[in-house]
């Protein structure tokens, strides 16, 4: 922990890093899945799936950012490399061999459904910890990460 004039007990500051620093692996690695589903998109909707693909990515990139300067603001180190990531993400692997449009659709949409519930736990966590600051950053993440996973899925719902 670096030192830091941040009122918050250091213990709780130690606590919501370790959340922070969890979600910010998740997140890396949702940009990533998008990612690959943007470049490797098929089928009959490419287009739109292309472009909405990218828009999640662009979009989970600035919450990769808030979530790592959080944790730096408060005293701790941002764990945000590729190979940290790679260790730490709690997100399912992503289908490398899919190109269809719908199973991208299907692959995605569940790591963020996952991504989102796990953010939403940590609103809880913050919450508990006293510290609203994080909580509502978690909760500003969750609604954008609600909404992008409603785009998503609008593309396979009837």
């Amino acid at each position: 922990m670096h030192n830091t004039k941040n009122d918050l007990a250091k213990g709780k500051r130690e606590k919501v890093i370790e959340h922070l620093n969890a979600r910010l692996a998740d997140a890396i690695d949702l940009k990533t899945q998008a990612k690959q589903a943007h470049w490797n998109v098929k089928g009959h909707h490419f287009i739109a799936l292309h472009e909405l693909f990218d828009q999640v990515a662009t979009a989970v990139e600035a919450h990769v950012d808030l979530i790592a300067e959080r944790v730096t603001a408060l005293g701790g180190t941002a764990m945000g490399t590729a190979r940290v990531v790679a260790q730490r993400s709690s997100l399912s692997e992503y289908p490398l061999e899919i190109f269809d449009g719908t199973a991208h659709v299907d692959a995605l949409s569940t790591a963020m459904a996952d991504f989102g519930k796990r953010i939403r736990q940590n609103i809880d966590d913050a919450d508990k910890l006293d510290d609203a600051d994080t909580a509502d950053l978690f909760t500003e993440v969750s609604r954008e990460i609600d909404k992008l996973l409603w785009f998503v899925e609008a593309h396979i719902q009837a």
